[in-house]
C-alpha cells in the first residue's frame, strides 16, 4: 500500500497517520479509489496473477533502487516498460517515482515516449502525480522536461500537480512547479485549482508564492477552495505570520512578515470591492473573529481600515470583538476600543445572548493558552485581576452590579470562576517562599556567627589582628549587608506564609512581598560570596596569592546561577506588579491633568 493522492483536505485537516507520515490507501469503493475487482472470472485473475509474477523481478530492482537489475531486465523485455507491475496498474515509472530513486527515473524517462510518461494507473494518477506527494524536484524536473502536459492532468479528486504540491507542504517543488505551469490552469474563472493553491500556500506559509498568485488574478482573494475556505480565513487562523516587533529583526521571519501583510492588504482590497452586502458580511465575520481569537491585531486593524463597520458585527453568541477578546484575554485587540472615540461607550454597553455584559466576560477564566503565557498561578491571579479592573474601568457604573440569566453579577463570577486559581496561587507563593525560607535562614545562621570568627583572630585584649587593614572593613561591611538583606528577606518570606490570600492580595500584596524578598536574596547571596572571597583574600593572600584569584571566581558561581534561575522571575513580578501594564492605553499629559485640577480648586 502507497500513501494516496492529497484529497482537496489534506494536508489541512488531520488526514495524516499518528506518524505524520500521509495517508495509506484504502482498497475500498471511497475517497476517490478505485472499485473492488470482480472475482467471477477465475481466468481473468489467474492471467493477471501470472502477468504480475512475470513482472516481479523488474518491480524489486525498481523499488529497491537497483539500477543495473533495472536495465537488464528492460533490455529483455522491452515491453514491460508500460507494462502494469501491480493490480492498481502502477507501471516501472510510477514505482520509481513513489520510491524516490532519481537514477532509476532518468532511465525509464530516457527510454519511454511523452505519451508512456502521462498515462494514468488505475487510481488517476500519472507519474508526475506521485512525483508532487513525494517533494524531489529533481524528478519532476525530468517528467516535466519529457512532458509539459502533466502539469495539466489532474488526478482523480480533480488536482494538478502543484496543487498536490502544496496540499503536502514541499515548498521548493510548489516553488518550481508553479513557475512551469500554464496560468491558466490557475484563472479562478476557468477551474478551482487557482483557489485550492492560494488556501495551501497560505496554510504551508508560502506567502510569496500565495501573494504572487493572488496579484494576477485577484478573484483569488474572496474565492472559495473546495472546504468553503477562503484566503482571508486561512490568514485568521495564523498568527505565526504576524510575529511580535522583537521577532521580526531576524531576517527570514522579517521577509515572511512583510509579504504576510502585502498579502492581507491585496485580499482586504479585493473585499472591500463585493458589492452584495449579505456576501461581504459573511466572510469578514467569519475570518474577523478567527483573527481576534489568536490575538493577531494587524490583520483586525486592516479589516477595520478596509471595513470600518466590523466593528458593529456579532458572533453566534451575540458578541462584538471587544467582548471576544475580553473573553480570549486578547489585550491588544481589546486595546483598540480606545481609540473608538464615542464609540467606545457604545460598544461597551452590550451584552450578549446570556445576558453576559463586558465585565461578565473578563470575570471568565481566561483560556488555558493565555494563562500559560504568565509564570505562576500567583502571577496568572493577578494577571486576571488585571483584566477584570480594567474592564471594569471601562463598563458603567451599573454595569458592575448587573446579573446575567444564571443570575450572577459580574464579581461573583469571577470569584466562581477563578477559586481554583486563588488556591493553586496560594500554594505555588507558599512553595516558593518556604523554599527561600530556608536558605534565607541559613544565611543570616552564617553571616551573624562570621562576625565572631573573623580572619586572623584577635589579640589578647580581643581586638581583631586585622582591624586596620581596609580589606577587613570590606569583609564587616560586606557581611553586615549579607545579613541585613538576609533578615530582610526572611521576614518577607515569613509574611507570605501567614497573609489571608484573598482575591485583591494578589494584585499589588503578594507580588510586592515575593519581589522584596527575592530580590534581597539575591542580594543577601551577593555580598555573602563577597564575604567569603575577601576573608579567602586576607588569610591567604600573603602566602599562597595565586590562589585566591580563582577562588574568588568559583565563588561568584552560585551568584549566577541564583541570577538565570530566578532574575527573569523577579523582574516578570516587577513589569507585571509596576509597569506600564499590559493594556495600550492612551495616555493623558500630566500638565492637562494639573490645569483642570486646579481650576476646579479656583471654583
Amino acid at each position: 500500500m502507497r500513501p494516496q493522492e492529497a484529497t482537496h483536505f489534506a494536508p489541512k485537516r488531520s488526514m495524516s497517520n499518528s506518524d505524520g507520515s500521509a495517508p495509506k490507501r484504502s482498497m475500498s469503493n471511497t475517497e476517490g479509489t478505485a472499485p473492488s475487482r470482480s472475482t467471477s472470472n477465475s481466468e481473468d485473475d489467474k492471467d493477471s496473477k501470472n502477468v504480475y509474477i512475470h513482472y516481479l523481478p523488474l518491480y524489486k530492482a525498481v523499488d529497491s533502487g537497483d539500477l543495473e537489475a533495472t536495465k537488464d531486465f528492460i533490455d529483455k523485455h522491452p515491453n514491460a516498460l508500460s507494462a502494469s507491475l501491480s493490480p492498481d496498474g502502477d507501471t516501472a515509472l510510477h514505482i520509481a517515482v513513489l520510491s524516490g530513486h532519481v537514477e532509476i527515473v532518468e532511465e525509464l524517462v530516457g527510454r519511454m515516449s511523452p505519451q508512456e510518461i502521462a498515462v494514468k494507473q488505475k487510481l488517476g494518477s500519472t507519474a508526475l502525480n506521485f512525483a508532487a506527494i513525494g517533494g524531489i524536484t529533481e524528478i519532476a524536473e525530468l517528467l516535466v522536461n519529457k512532458n509539459r502536459k502533466l502539469l495539466s492532468i489532474t488526478n482523480d479528486h480533480d488536482q494538478i500537480p502543484v496543487v498536490v504540491a502544496a496540499l503536502y507542504g514541499h515548498r521548493d517543488l510548489v516553488q518550481y512547479l508553479y513557475l512551469e505551469t500554464p496560468m491558466e490552469e490557475l484563472d479562478p474563472r476557468n477551474k478551482t485549482h487557482g483557489a485550492i493553491l492560494v488556501t495551501a500556500c497560505i496554510f504551508d506559509e508560502f506567502y510569496d508564492i500565495a501573494l504572487d498568485l493572488v496579484q494576477r488574478y485577484p478573484q483569488l482573494a474572496v474565492a472559495e477552495d473546495s472546504d468553503q475556505d477562503t484566503a482571508l480565513h486561512i490568514l485568521a487562523q495564523k498568527p505565526s505570520a504576524f510575529p511580535i516587533p522583537g521577532v521580526t529583526s531576524i531576517y527570514e521571519l522579517k521577509l515572511t512578515h512583510l509579504q504576510a501583510k502585502e498579502l492581507l492588504t491585496c485580499v482586504c482590497r479585493e473585499v472591500s470591492t463585493i458589492e452584495d452586502e449579505a456576501r461581504l458580511e459573511a466572510l469578514v465575520k467569519k475570518s474577523v473573529f478567527e483573527a481576534v481569537k489568536q490575538g493577531i491585531i494587524e490583520f483586525v486593524t486592516e479589516i477595520m481600515k478596509h471595513y470600518p463597520e466590523v466593528i458593529w458585527f456579532y458572533d453566534e453568541k451575540g458578541r462584538n470583538i471587544f467582548f471576544v477578546a475580553a473573553a480570549e484575554r486578547q489585550e491588544k485587540i481589546f486595546s483598540l476600543i480606545y481609540k473608538m472615540g464615542a464609540k467606545k461607550n457604545s460598544l461597551a454597553t452590550h451584552w450578549d445572548n446570556d445576558y453576559n455584559n463586558m465585565l461578565h466576560q473578563a470575570a471568565f477564566l481566561a483560556p488555558s493558552s493565555q494563562l500559560d503565557r504568565v509564570s505562576g498561578a500567583a502571577l496568572q491571579m493577578q494577571r486576571e485581576l488585571q483584566w477584570f479592573k480594567e474592564v471594569e474601568s471601562v463598563v458603567q457604573p451599573k454595569y458592575k452590579e448587573m446579573i446575567n440569566s444564571h443570575f450572577r453579577t459580574p464579581r461573583a463570577l469571577f470569584s466562581d470562576h477563578h477559586k481554583k486559581l486563588v488556591e493553586q496561587g496560594e500554594q505555588w507563593t507558599k512553595d516558593t517562599a518556604e523554599s527561600c525560607t530556608v536558605v534565607t535562614a541559613l544565611i543570616v545562621t552564617m553571616m551573624f556567627s562570621a562576625v565572631f570568627t573573623v580572619p586572623g583572630g584577635y589579640d589578647n585584649s580581643g581586638v581583631p589582628l586585622y582591624l586596620n587593614r581596609t580589606s577587613f572593613m570590606i569583609f564587616m561591611i560586606s557581611d553586615a549587608l549579607s545579613l541585613f538583606s538576609s533578615t530582610t528577606s526572611l521576614l518577607m518570606f515569613l509574611g507570605i506564609l501567614t497573609s489571608r490570600y484573598r482575591e485583591e492580595d494578589f494584585l499589588q500584596s503578594v507580588p510586592t512581598k515575593l519581589m522584596i524578598g527575592l530580590s534581597m536574596l539575591f542580594f543577601s547571596i551577593a555580598t555573602m560570596m563577597i564575604t567569603f572571597g575577601i576573608a579567602l583574600y586576607i588569610v591567604l593572600h600573603e602566602r599562597i596569592s595565586w590562589i585566591s584569584f580563582p577562588i574568588i571566581c568559583l565563588a561568584s558561581l552560585p551568584v549566577t546561577l541564583f541570577a538565570l534561575l530566578q532574575f527573569p522571575l523577579l523582574v516578570e513580578i516587577f513589569f507585571s506588579t509596576y509597569g506600564p501594564g499590559i493594556f495600550d492605553k492612551p495616555k493623558k499629559p500630566w500638565f492637562r491633568s494639573i490645569s483642570k485640577s486646579s481650576s476646579r480648586c479656583v471654583r
